[in-house]
């Protein structure tokens, strides 16, 4: 074996949200030495700096890339160290070994020898992470507005008759806008009470509208940034681009090919044979807000694509169900998003007859 690669080491770690604990394994799977650092710019400095005083550093498994291990996941990235997500412990392992930080971290690092862990995780320093934030926000604020227009329709339920009654047959529009416009009364009482509650969640409710138009454009011009063609694709509007660009990461070349992207958003048929039994089942895992937004392009398309339209007709003279050809049409646009947002691996191997429902 030549010299540098005996001197190349691995590091595993478990992240939290304060403390990492991290284990430094040689590429023979000999265990050199644990420990525990803070997750602060420091902390990573020190641990990066630690595990490279054993030898040459060039991969690394983490734990919880997404969230507590985001942070390091940049750093290490910054720093020219492959890192590679990774999941939980097997659970047969975990029964034998026990569970503990140091135990986690160590098997992090195994996990990248041995070659189960494989996904190179995303990078989150791009265009892509503030769309994620974008669309954080603009969640909450569709929440929150919901939760508000509730309340203010119970409140108007039980107001004074004469105030419910002219405000009762409003639209929502029109609702929000009068009881934003309502007077305070200068008597005290249940009535003054629901029209000062009124006026107060119209008011929050309009706030909440500006916030979410604010987002919309800010979603729309983040996602024409990031990948100028996706929007130009039929049925693909900006909250769908967002969901299937978060799903790809900022580091979409980490997806080989168009079926890893299609197995990344659930769409992918999974072998499910046994002996004589040949059969293929439906992949219930993946990211679900992509798959969810991959269904309402589909169901676009069914609806207003004459293209569509024909495939799905051609199909129900094949015998299938409507809910499998909608199954098909999901993987064919999940190959056509593949190709936008990762414009240099298209190829003719994978055009298919995505052509059909384009």
């Amino acid at each position: 074996m030549p010299a540098d690669a005996a001197e190349e080491v691995l590091l595993g770690v478990d992240t939290h949200k304060d403390v990492h604990a991290a284990a430094v394994v040689t590429v023979l799977g000999a265990t050199l030495d644990g420990r525990s650092f803070p997750a602060t710019t420091d902390g990573y400095r020190q641990l990066v700096a630690w595990a490279r005083s054993f030898g040459i550093l060039r991969r690394a498994g983490v734990e919880c890339t997404g969230s507590y291990g985001a942070a390091l996941t940049r750093h290490l990235g910054a720093e020219g160290i492959e890192v590679t997500e990774v999941n939980q412990p097997d659970k047969a392992a975990r029964r034998r070994h026990g569970k503990t930080d140091a135990v986690d971290a160590e098997a992090a690092a195994r996990a990248v020898l041995s070659g189960r862990a494989t996904a190179t995780a995303k990078t989150s320093n791009g265009p892509v992470e503030i769309l994620r934030l974008f669309k954080l926000a603009k969640a909450s604020a569709v929440k929150s507005r919901t939760q508000a227009v509730n309340q203010l329709k119970s409140v108007l339920v039980s107001a004074d008759p004469a105030l419910r009654e002219v405000l009762a047959s409003l639209t929502n529009p029109h609702l929000v806008k009068r009881c934003a416009e309502l007077d305070d009364l200068t008597t005290t009482g249940p009535a003054a009470a629901a029209r000062y509650t009124l006026k107060l969640l119209a008011r929050r409710i309009q706030h909440l509208a500006e916030e979410i138009d604010d987002l919309n454009k800010r979603i729309a011009e983040t996602v024409k940034a990031c990948a100028p063609g996706l929007l130009d694709a039929y049925g693909v509007g900006p909250d769908s681009a967002a969901a299937l660009l978060i799903a790809a990461g900022d580091n979409p070349d980490r997806l080989t090919s168009e079926a890893s992207f299609a197995a990344l958003c659930g769409t992918n048929p999974v072998e499910q044979s046994s002996g004589k039994t040949q059969r293929r089942r439906l992949n219930r895992g993946g990211d679900r807000q992509a798959n969810a937004a991959l269904y309402r392009i589909t169901l676009s398309r069914l609806r207003w694509d004459s293209r569509t339209q024909d495939y799905l007709r051609r199909r129900l003279t094949e015998g299938k169900t409507r809910r499998e050809i909608i199954r098909c049409i999901k993987r064919y646009v999940a190959r056509e998003i593949y190709q936008l947002i990762v414009p240099s691996s298209t190829s003719a191997n994978s055009a298919g007859p995505a052509g059909a429902v384009a």
